[in-house]
C-alpha cells in the first residue's frame, strides 16, 4: 500500500479558500461551451480532440490572478474542471451522433432533434461523472504513487507556476487571436486556398499536398513527430499508393455502391473521387481493426484494473470514507457527493434511458447500458491514469460496444432505422462515458495534488456537463447545416465508421472486400510494431489534411532537437503547446461562425476569391506565404519569446 497518509497536497485540508464562486462558475461554463465547441469541429475534421485543461487553466490563473488580483488556486483549479468537461463530452459526442444525420441524409431515418441530442449527451456526461465519486479513493488516493495521470499532474504544475500565469494566458489568447485572423482569410473571405495540391499526370495518378490550417498543424505539434509522421505514412499509402493503383488497374470496374466505374469517377472528381468512393472503405477497415486491436491488447489491463478498482472501492467503503463523506470528522480534501445522491442519480439516470424514445431498450437493457458504462469507465479511468487521455482507446470500447449492442438488437428482431438508432443511442452513451471519466480522473489527480475539496470538484465537473451537453445539440446541427457531416470540410471519421459497423452488422450493403483489405493492412501495421490507431486515421483522412499535421510535427522536432538546456527548452515547447492550444480554439470558433455566416446566406457575400482573378499558380503561392506567417507566428511565441529574457537563459545556459 502506498504511503497516501505522508501525502500533503499544496493548499492543507485545513485551510479554507475559495472554490466554487460566481467567477469560477461563469468562466468554467464559458471554457466549457468554447471548448467544446472548438473540439468539435476539430475532431469532425481530423478525427482528433485535444486536452483542454491546460489551457482552461492557464486562462483561468491569467483572469482570476492578473485580472481579478486574487490568489486562489483552488478557485482556478475550479474553472478548468468546469471547462475540460466540454471538450471530453465533445469529444465522446462527435465519435457516434453524427451517423445518425448521415442515415438522416440518406432517408433512412428523420434527423435527431435537438432535445434527442442532448439528453443523450447528458446521461452519458452524468453517468461518467458519477461513477467517478466511488472509484476516486480507490483509483486516485490509494494508488497515488502508482498511477501518475499524466495530464493531471501536468496541469497542477501549470496551476502552481501562477506567478506566470499571466504571460501564459496571454501566449494562449494571442493563438486564438492569430488562428482566427488566418482561418477568416482563408475561409472567410477566401482570399488564399486552404489546400495546395500536386497531381501527378499520365500513367501515375498520385496526389500530394497540403492544407494550411493553424489548428491542423497544431494538432501536429501537440501530438509530436512520431504520432504526425504514422498519419502522413497512412495518407501517403492512400494517396500515393492505393489510389494509383484503382486507376491503373480499374478501369471500367465497379466495386463500391453505386453504378459510375474507376475510371468515370476519377475523370470526373480527380483522386478525391476515388478516395471518396472506395479509399474511405479501407480507412474504415482499418480503423476498425485497429480499434478492437488496441482493446485487445489493453484485455491484460482492463481485467486487472476493474479487479482492482472493485477491491479498493469495497475498502473504501468498508472504512466509511466514501459512504458518509458529510461527517464533520472528514477532512475536507476527502469530502465527497453524498453516496446516496450518487445511487440515486445513477437510479434515475438508468430510468431516463428506458424512458427515452431514441433509445430503445427494455427495463433490462437499460441496466446492461449502466453496467458496460460503469465497466468502461473503471477502464478508462485506470488507463488514462497510466498513459494519459490521448492513448485511451475509447474508440475500440465504441466499436465493442456497437458490435455487441448491434447484434443482440438484431436478435431480437430490431432492425431497420429502428434498431439503428438505438445501436448508435447506447454506443454514444458509452463513448461519452468512457472520455467523462478519463478527464474526470484527470481533473481530480490535479485537485489531489492542489488539495481541491473533491466534493466541490464532482459539482463542477457536474456544471461542465451540464453546459456542455446543452451546447452540443446545436453545435452539431450548425455544423451539418453549413456543411454537412462526411463533407470534405467536415468529414467526422469516426462517426462514419461506427455507421459503418452497425450497417456491416445489420446486413447493409457494404463493400467488405474493400473493409477487409483494409482491416489487413491494419494488422500488417501491428506485426510492424507501428501503432495501428493513428495510421489508420491517416488511411482514411485526405493526405492534404495528414501533411499540415506532419508540418506541425516537424516544427515539434525541431524544438525537440534544439541545442539548448533542458530547462529553456521545455519552456519553450510548453509557450509552442500553449499557443497551439489557442489556434485550435481560435480556428475552432470561428469555424462555428462561419458555419453561422454560411446558414444565414452570408458567406458567398464575403467571399473574394472569384474577385482577385488570380492564377492557380499564384494563389498557390499567396497560400505558402500566409501558411509561413502561421508557423512564424508559433515561433514568434516560443522560441523566439524566450529572447526577451536574455538574463534568465544565459544564467541557465
Amino acid at each position: 500500500m502506498d504511503n497516501n497518509n505522508e501525502f500533503k497536497p499544496y493548499v492543507p485540508a485545513e485551510k479554507i479558500t475559495p472554490e466554487i464562486t460566481v467567477t469560477s462558475i461563469i468562466m468554467g461554463v464559458i471554457l466549457s461551451v468554447v471548448f467544446g465547441a472548438a473540439n468539435a469541429y476539430l475532431g469532425l475534421r481530423v478525427g482528433m480532440t485535444v486536452s483542454a485543461s491546460i489551457p482552461a487553466a492557464v486562462i483561468s490563473m491569467g483572469v482570476i490572478r492578473v485580472i481579478m488580483r486574487k490568489n486562489s488556486i483552488l478557485e482556478s483549479n475550479i474553472v478548468q474542471t468546469i471547462g475540460s468537461a466540454g471538450e471530453s463530452l465533445a469529444a465522446g459526442a462527435i465519435f457516434t451522433l453524427p451517423a445518425l444525420f448521415l442515415w438522416a441524409k440518406e432517408g433512412v431515418m428523420d434527423k435527431p432533434g435537438i432535445v434527442e441530442i442532448t439528453l443523450i449527451a447528458l446521461i452519458g456526461g452524468l453517468l461518467g461523472v458519477f461513477f467517478m465519486v466511488p472509484l476516486r479513493n480507490a483509483l486516485i488516493v490509494k494508488e497515488h504513487n502508482t498511477l501518475p495521470y499524466p495530464e493531471g499532474t501536468a496541469c497542477a504544475e501549470v496551476l502552481l507556476a501562477g506567478e506566470e500565469g499571466g504571460a501564459n494566458a496571454g501566449t494562449v489568447f494571442a493563438g486564438m487571436g492569430f488562428a482566427a485572423l488566418f482561418k477568416f482569410i482563408i475561409d472567410g473571405i477566401k482570399a488564399v486556398p486552404g489546400e495546395i495540391a500536386l497531381k501527378f499526370k499520365g500513367m501515375y495518378c498520385g496526389e500530394i499536398g497540403t492544407q494550411i490550417y493553424p489548428a491542423v498543424m497544431s494538432v501536429g505539434y501537440i501530438c509530436g513527430p512520431r504520432i504526425a509522421s504514422y498519419m502522413f505514412a497512412g495518407g501517403v499509402l492512400s494517396w500515393m499508393v492505393l489510389i494509383p493503383l484503382f486507376v491503373l488497374l480499374g478501369g471500367d470496374a465497379i466495386i463500391a455502391p453505386g453504378t459510375e466505374t474507376i475510371g468515370a469517377i476519377f475523370a470526373a472528381d480527380g483522386a478525391s473521387g476515388i478516395w471518396s468512393s472506395y479509399i474511405r472503405y479501407i480507412g474504415a477497415g482499418a480503423l476498425a481493426a485497429g480499434g478492437i486491436i488496441s482493446l485487445v491488447k489493453s484485455l491484460p489491463l482492463i481485467i486487472t484494473t476493474f479487479r482492482d478498482a472493485v477491491k479498493g472501492m469495497a475498502g473504501s467503503s468498508a472504512s466509511g470514507a466514501i459512504m458518509e463523506p458529510d461527517k464533520g470528522e472528514v477532512p475536507r480534501t476527502q469530502r465527497e457527493l453524498s453516496m446516496k445522491l450518487v445511487i440515486g442519480a445513477i437510479i434515475v439516470l438508468t430510468l431516463l434511458i428506458w424512458l427515452i424514445p431514441a433509445i430503445p431498450v427494455s427495463p433490462l437493457g437499460a441496466v446492461i447500458v449502466v453496467v458496460f458504462g460503469f465497466f468502461f469507465a473503471t477502464v478508462s479511468s485506470r488507463m488514462v491514469g497510466i498513459v494519459g487521455s490521448s492513448n485511451n482507446p475509447v474508440s475500440g470500447m465504441a466499436i465493442a460496444t456497437l458490435l455487441f449492442t448491434t447484434v443482440i438488437l438484431k436478435l431480437t428482431g430490431d432492425t431497420g432505422a429502428h434498431g439503428m438508432q438505438g445501436a448508435i443511442a447506447i454506443g454514444s452513451i458509452i463513448c461519452i462515458v468512457a472520455a467523462i471519466s478519463g478527464d474526470t480522473s484527470q481533473d481530480l489527480k490535479t485537485g489531489y495534488l492542489l488539495g481541491s475539496t473533491p466534493k466541490k470538484q464532482q459539482i463542477g465537473e457536474v456544471v461542465g456537463v451540464v453546459a456542455a451537453a446543452f451546447a452540443i445539440g446545436g453545435t452539431l446541427y450548425l455544423l451539418d447545416t453549413a456543411w454537412g457531416f462526411g463533407s470534405e470540410e467536415i468529414g467526422a471519421p469516426q462517426a462514419t465508421l461506427m455507421k459503418m459497423v452497425i450497417e456491416g452488422v445489420m446486413g447493409g450493403d457494404l463493400p467488405w472486400s474493400l473493409v477487409i483489405i483494409g482491416a489487413v493492412i491494419a494488422i500488417i501495421v501491428e506485426v510492424l510494431g507501428i501503432p495501428v490507431l493513428p495510421f489508420a486515421i491517416g488511411v482514411y483522412l485526405p493526405v492534404h489534411l495528414n501533411a499540415c499535421i506532419m508540418v506541425g510535427g516537424l516544427v515539434r522536432l525541431a524544438f525537440d532537437k534544439m541545442k539548448k538546456r533542458e530547462e529553456v527548452k521545455k519552456a519553450i515547447i510548453s509557450d509552442g503547446i500553449l499557443f497551439c492550444s489557442g489556434m485550435i480554439a481560435g480556428e475552432g470558433l470561428v469555424g462555428i461562425l462561419l458555419a453561422l455566416l454560411a446558414v444565414f446566406g452570408v458567406a458567398d457575400a464575403i467571399d473574394i476569391s472569384g474577385k482577385l482573378g488570380l492564377s492557380e499558380g499564384v494563389s498557390s503561392i499567396l497560400a505558402l506565404v500566409v501558411f509561413g506567417l502561421v508557423i512564424l507566428s508559433l515561433l514568434k511565441f516560443s522560441v523566439w519569446k524566450k529572447k526577451k529574457y536574455p538574463a534568465k537563459e544565459a544564467a541557465e545556459e
